[in-house]
Formats: structure tokens, C-alpha cells, sequence
């Protein structure tokens, strides 16, 4: 099993076709005994939460955001946690929105101290 995702910071690698998300949105990142929680801001995303579990290298969430438009959506998202070559930790999103139609896939990668 790869380490704990608890204190580290994500960024998306690029905007998905129906997602909000993109490389100026940053995730702080927590996890403890299974648990795993996040903040998340940026880019089109004035606020948003994402909490769940993980189990071996999968974790496994839902989450609710509102964007700069003034909306709130929310969703789930299965993720596969990998090491790149550089050591930095990826995660591979397969996500669906639950409050409106759409759903795709994307992947966040570890932004290291001072990045």
C-alpha cells in the first residue's frame, strides 16, 4: 500500500470535459484509520469538500462544491492511487455527478512544498 495522502497537497493535471476542476484548483488532503477528507479551492471552485474512505489503494468519495457562478453540484468518485517516476503520489478519478446529468474521468497529482 502506498503512504497516507494526510497533509499533502493535489492539483488536477487538466480541466475534464463536464468537471469544474482544473490545474488552479488545489486539494489539502487528510486521512486517518481508513478515513480520508479534503478541502478543496481554486480556479472556478470558491469552496468545495470531498469525504470518504480508503481501502488498499483505492479511495473511494463524495463531494459537494460551489463554484463561482453561484452553484452547488455534488458527486462521487472512485480513485486508483499510483507513484509516478519523479515519487510523487496520482490520483486516477473515475467520477459521476449526483446533482446533475454528466460524469468522466481525470486524475490529480501531488504538488510538492513551494510548487
Amino acid at each position: 500500500m502506498l503512504p497516507s495522502l494526510d497533509g499533502l497537497l493535489f492539483a488536477p493535471v487538466a480541466r475534464p470535459a463536464q468537471g469544474e476542476v482544473d490545474p488552479g484548483t488545489r486539494f489539502a488532503y487528510r486521512e486517518r484509520d481508513g478515513l480520508v477528507w479534503a478541502g478543496y479551492r481554486g480556479g472556478e471552485i470558491v469552496h468545495g469538500h470531498l469525504v470518504g474512505t480508503r481501502t488498499g489503494n483505492t479511495v473511494e468519495f463524495r463531494y459537494v462544491q460551489l463554484n463561482r457562478a453561484g452553484e452547488t453540484n455534488s458527486g462521487h468518485c472512485v480513485s486508483e492511487l499510483s507513484r509516478l517516476a519523479d515519487g510523487r503520489l496520482r490520483l486516477d478519478e473515475r467520477w459521476e455527478w449526483e446533482s446533475r446529468a454528466g460524469s468522466g474521468t481525470s486524475a490529480v497529482e501531488e504538488v510538492l512544498p513551494g510548487r
